[in-house]
């Protein structure tokens, strides 16, 4: 079996250009000058922010004890209280990870094991008991990088708009998902394997305890998150042990379907095709590729003592080392994740809640469906090839890249989430999905055809025309602007209420699988329902996946 290209490559070489575009190096929070700090008591202690114009922010509050030493790969521990006032006005460490650059061959200075830290933004003099929606962001990056610190993903312009945003770090890459024989072994009774999902249930269950006394609503929290942050929330909503800890939840090019960094089996090879070999193989062979061999406590005790980064970056290549690698993905462990979010919209066993879900035009991410020739990627649909070559290339003018490169958006993004849309409008669950085609007029040449993975996130949280490196981009137009508000607008309300809807928007109704409407944020920048014009291809999609064609490795 060929290694599997990581995803965090996927955002990297699909959307880096479009994130380093609409990003910057600090927050971007108001620049007016700061009041008095304001300070919050946490169930661990005091935190100090920073209070800039109208915004309020806590940044780099310890949610649980550092995961290092002995506490690697072991569940989130809870966290020392703390005396005094601790500073709460920078961010903390991202949990260990490469540069997010795509020739990055060495640990991110900024990333550290220490690194469970979230940050919450609120307005400015919101009273402890004011009950404000509540919404907790979970960043992508394949599993493998990500932070919850990044200026695109500022909670400043939500706390603006009267929410309390939480954006928290989770342990990522061979911290956040291994498993070894002899840590299945030690503490029988502990979760395993799924490190970053228990830093997340961690986080949640911060947030339970803690965003009443920064004026949120327990009662009201909207978890929401993008590409490797949009599988998590699949995941969330069909964990037993996350049920409770929020109540609604948004997925932005999430999948749902098998196959994309969804669960393989912990240590039964063979059993799964989309995953044929196991969590405990992988970790074994990573062992042993670092020149650990056996699978007892002394060679757990060894993999414990490797420095942060010797895990991250394993071994240098060698001459004639044959020891494949695999991405990272959740596992199936049976006592956290006990069956996929696909398992479980089929089975109408997913909770009630609402849910607003959708994709971007463009919205490659994975590459898991390849060929060289027309021929070859209709062939892949089986007896449903004149089908595809009927949807995808009715005319025959098509080139392959673009067929390529649709079909790859239909498998892992848009067909998925309508999958799941169907299911919980069967269950009588409030869902609302949405597709996103618009592309900042300054940025149409780069992305000819059209909203890359990860193109709508500077649009949601506000944070369009900011430079990071490299020459700055042009900044955002009034219709740009227009389209930021208007998508903003969509998500708070549906924070707020469990309905996008709100007075002066596009009217956004709820999915019906009968109707096969699709709202779009249109690529002129307008918004509105319309049919489905996808539904060929996704049809055609839909019959190659349920009959077993999920990907070509």
């Amino acid at each position: 079996m060929k290694s599997h290209l990581p995803i965090l490559a996927l955002c990297l070489m699909m959307s880096a250009q479009w994130t380093f575009a609409q990003t910057g190096l600090g927050s971007s929070a108001s620049t007016t000058a700061p009041t008095a700090a304001p300070t919050v008591r946490t169930s661990a202690g005091i935190v100090r922010g920073v209070t800039e114009g109208d915004v309020s922010s806590f940044k780099g509050i310890p949610f649980a004890a550092a995961p290092v030493g002995d506490k690697r790969w072991r569940p989130t521990q809870p966290l020392p209280p703390w005396q005094g006032v601790r500073d709460a006005s920078k961010f903390g460490a991202d949990c260990t990870q490469t540069a997010f650059r795509p020739d990055a061959v060495s640990m991110s200075p900024n990333s550290s094991e220490d690194c469970l830290f979230l940050n919450v933004w609120r307005p400015a003099g919101a009273a402890s008991g004011a009950k404000l929606p509540v919404m907790v962001w979970i960043y992508g990056g394949g599993f493998t990088g990500g932070s919850s610190s990044m200026p695109l993903t500022s909670g400043t312009q939500f706390a603006k708009q009267g929410v309390v945003l939480v954006a928290a770090n989770y342990r990522v890459g061979r911290f956040g998902f291994f498993a070894f024989p002899a840590l299945s072994q030690e503490h029988p009774d502990e979760l395993k394997g799924n490190y970053a999902y228990m830093d997340q249930i961690a986080a949640l269950k911060w947030v339970q305890q803690n965003i009443a006394a920064f004026g949120g609503d327990p009662n009201n929290v909207t978890i929401f998150g993008f590409s490797a942050g949009g599988v998590s929330v699949h995941s969330l909503l069909t964990m037993p042990m996350a049920r409770g800890l929020f109540h609604k939840a948004i997925v932005e090019s999430g999948g749902s379907r098998d196959s994309v960094l969804t669960a393989r089996p912990m240590s039964k090879d063979g059993v799964d095709p989309n995953y044929p070999v196991s969590a405990e193989t992988i970790g074994i062979n990573f062992a042993r590729s670092i020149g650990i061999e056996g699978t007892d406590q002394a060679a757990l005790a060894k993999l414990r003592a490797l420095s942060a980064e010797e895990i991250l970056l394993g071994a240098p290549p060698q001459p004639g080392n044959t020891i494949p690698s695999y991405e990272t993905t959740p596992i199936l462990d049976g006592k956290l994740i006990t069956e996929t979010a696909e398992t479980a919209y089929k089975a109408h066993s997913q909770p009630h809640v609402p849910l607003m879900l959708g994709s971007n035009s463009a919205d490659t991410a994975g590459n898991r469906v390849r060929a060289t020739s027309k021929e070859q990627l209709f062939a892949r649909f089986g007896q449903w090839s004149a089908q595809a070559k009927a949807a995808y290339d009715p005319d025959g003018s098509a080139d392959l890249a673009t067929l390529v490169s649709r079909a790859n958006d239909d498998f892992g993004q848009a067909e998925p989430a309508r999958f799941a849309a169907r299911s919980y409008a069967a269950n009588g669950s409030p869902v609302y999905l949405y597709h996103f085609s618009y592309v900042q007029p300054a940025m149409r040449e780069m992305f000819k055809a059209g909203t890359p993975h990860g193109g709508e996130i500077g649009f949601l949280f506000g944070t369009l025309g900011t430079g990071m490196f490299g020459p700055p981009p042009p900044p955002p137009t009034a219709q740009d602007l227009a389209v930021s508000r208007i998508a903003q607008s969509y998500w708070v309300n549906f924070a707020k209420t469990g309905d996008p809807n709100g007075a002066g928007l596009p009217p956004w109704p709820r999915y019906d699988p009968g109707k096969d409407l699709i709202f779009d944020f249109h690529p002129d920048g307008s918004a509105g329902a319309i049919p489905d014009p996808w539904k060929a291809r996704l049809d055609v999609m839909q019959l190659a996946t349920e009959s077993g064609k999920r990907a070509d490795f």
